[in-house]
């Protein structure tokens, strides 16, 4: 009998323990299931890029991320020039404005806004930023220029060009919300005349105006020489002034020091699929399927708007070999492969937009399986921590589609027509919530778009603050890699912002400047070697993506880009040559100087040892470009079938 109450008690005891330990895995999967995941991917990452930096391999590996010779002379200038006198208390009055679009249009919409009020003599009041106005429930802690960005630094960091305030006045607020004082649209166009004739008088007279801005800014690009300290200014603000809040500074260099653990290097890439950009440029027949049908969608919204003055249907393959649409990720790849980054590259895949999903990025991925954005490098709770705490919104009208009555059946298959009949189709299948989300829900249904529903608004919203995070990540890059940049429009689109940056404050690192229309005559020379391209093939985009990071891309760059957005090439206007380190080059600008005595000096003690390691590195170029030749071979042949081997030795190559 006892030993009977023992094995129950055993028994009972195993239960017991068995429950807790059921009961605590629970736990674990609920809460830390997410972080356990990205700890374990995070560590992969980290250790397949191990290389060995020591060998003949890190030799050649450094050769594709060091720093472009020819412009380690261009230096960051954009301190006044000229007599610059300090804003006054006096001045005309207030100018305010309500900015519409996206995180580009946004940036560079705050630097003409800054610089018309100093052209004004007017005091400035902060921006009001739509994108999160708009969204409903977003952070209480945050208003809408300080979403994204740092009001107390953008004040502090232009006193002595701008006078700048939170608010306007208690009882011009008042008068505001009557609609009492002029309001003007300026396009991005506009010029100093405009205001200087049309917005002045309505300024003075009635103390206050307003400005709507649509098209990503509202000053023209190219001002008169005479103005050259307003294009510097539009520096000072892009550069120094205008900065993230701390929240998205923290993360954003969080996310660069966890690209560089163990000290290696990263490339971020912007695919620029952008819906809008997709459809001015008419790229509708790249893409598959439904994509198509937005594009096409958007793209005669547009006609209708008078944005677009073109046909609905064009050529899209036209349009690409034109350079007019952006490089799909799989061609990215192989540029990328022909130029010798090795397939454990870290690529940081900038955008918080990439129209095609995740389908479009399969072949980059395959190619380079470090491919990884802001959900691999940050946790969920990192970005929920960037959101801030938000109110709960109700979740989207969801109306099931009404089954049919017996009766109602019975009606139809009575008027079915003569005998006999075809068997009644099965029922519907039932129809899930998800299947009802975003833009799959109503293009295959309706003719029109809905308007956005409160989860949408606040997710474009989100939006900017993933873009914040992009934008910091590919400043910072070791190497830049556009998917689109000049496209034309007149808008500012985020490589071109990205580009200009990195050229403003470090001229010399590696950012491309590819010519599309150029890379599509080659892709479209190997379409049946795609990935085994001839050696000869390889020798030619070595050639063109080389060329493009120096003098040669910098004045293709100038001719297309300036004149749409000067943010997107700001020199010589904000920069200065330091003349005593630099051989005679090809690339000179109207309006270059000399730097100050005091940056040259600084120069000479921080560059001297980067100068001794480039020339050492210089003595091995023979030796590295046959190590990247001898991969490219070694890759090949691994790779290749034997009879491929035999018909890629051309003797004409």
């Amino acid at each position: 009998m006892l030993f009977k109450s023992k094995i129950k008690w055993a028994a009972l005891g195993g239960l017991v323990l068995s429950f807790l330990s059921l009961l605590v895995h629970l736990l674990l999967a609920k809460y830390s299931s997410a972080d356990l995941v990205q700890y374990s991917a995070f560590k992969g990452f980290i250790e397949d890029l191990n290389i060995n930096v020591g060998g003949r391999q890190g030799t050649g590996y450094r050769k594709v991320w060091r720093n472009v010779k020819s412009l380690e002379s261009l230096q960051p200038y954009a301190n006044a020039r000229s007599r610059y006198p300090v804003p006054t208390v006096e001045n005309n009055g207030f100018i305010y404005a309500k900015i519409f679009g996206g995180f580009e249009k946004i940036r560079s919409s705050i630097c003409d806004l800054v610089t018309i009020s100093r052209l004004l003599n007017a005091t400035l009041v902060i921006p009001e930023i739509q994108e999160s106005t708009n969204s409903k429930g977003i952070s209480s802690k945050f208003k809408s220029f300080s979403y994204i960005y740092n009001e107390e630094q953008f004040i502090a960091g232009l006193k002595n060009d701008v006078t700048i305030v939170k608010s306007l006045p208690p009882n011009l607020k008042e008068l505001r919300k009557k609609k009492h004082f002029p309001t003007f649209k300026p396009k991005s166009s506009a010029s100093p005349t405009f205001y200087i004739k049309e917005v002045l008088p309505k300024l003075k007279e009635a103390k206050v105006v307003g400005l709507v801005l649509y098209d990503g800014g509202c000053l023209q690009p190219i001002l008169p020489s005479s103005l050259a300290e307003y294009q510097r200014l539009r520096c000072r603000v892009a550069f120094h002034a205008l900065h993230f809040r701390p929240e998205i500074l923290a993360l954003g260099h969080l996310m660069v020091e966890r690209l560089r653990a163990l000290g290696q290097p990263y490339l971020a890439f912007h695919p620029g699929l952008v819906r809008d950009m997709l459809a001015y440029h008419g790229c509708a027949e790249l893409f598959q399927d439904v994509h198509t049908e937005l594009i096409q969608y958007r793209r005669a919204q547009m006609i209708k708007q008078g944005i677009v003055n073109e046909e609905l249907r064009v050529d899209s393959h036209v349009r690409k070999g034109n350079g007019s649409c952006p490089l799909m990720p799989e061609e990215v790849g192989l540029l990328l492969r022909a130029m010798g980054y090795p397939p454990k590259t870290r690529i940081y895949l900038a955008g918080s937009e990439i129209f095609g999903g995740q389908r479009v990025l399969i072949p980059l991925r395959a190619m380079y399986t470090n491919l990884v954005d802001r959900t691999s490098l940050c946790t969920e709770k990192e970005l929920a921590n960037l959101i801030g705490q938000e109110t709960l919104l109700p979740e989207d009208t969801f109306l099931v589609p009404p089954s049919k009555s017996a009766d109602k059946l019975k009606k139809e298959w009575d008027k079915a027509g003569p005998r006999p009949r075809p068997l009644p189709p099965p029922p519907d299948r039932p129809i899930y919530r998800h299947e009802k989300e975003g833009w799959y829900g109503w293009v295959a249904e309706k003719d029109l778009e809905p308007d956005p529903s409160p989860i949408e608004l606040r997710r474009q919203a989100h939006r900017l603050l993933w873009s914040a995070l992009d934008y910091i990540v590919s400043v910072e890059a070791d190497a830049f890699f556009p998917g689109f940049n000049d496209g034309g429009s007149g808008w500012p689109d985020f490589s071109s912002l990205v580009m200009g940056h990195r050229l403003y404050e470090m001229a010399s690192a590696r950012t491309y400047r590819p010519d599309r229309k150029y890379l599509d005559e080659l892709f479209n020379g190997t379409r049946d070697n795609f990935y085994h391209p001839k050696r000869n093939w390889t020798l030619s985009v070595r050639e063109h993506l080389n060329k493009s990071l120096g003098e040669e891309g910098l004045e293709r760059d100038f001719r297309l880009s300036k004149s749409k957005s000067f943010l997107s090439h700001p020199i010589p206007e904000c920069s200065c040559r330091i003349l005593e380190t630099t051989k005679i080059h090809r690339l000179s600008y109207e309006g270059d100087v000399e730097c100050p005595k005091w940056m040259e000096e600084g120069f000479k003690t921080v560059g001297f040892q980067k100068i001794r390691a480039n020339e050492s590195e210089s003595e091995d170029e023979e030796d590295l470009e046959e190590q990247l030749q001898s991969d490219d071979e070694g890759n090949t042949s691994s790779t290749t079938p034997l009879s491929e081997q035999d018909e890629e030795m051309d003797p004409d190559d």
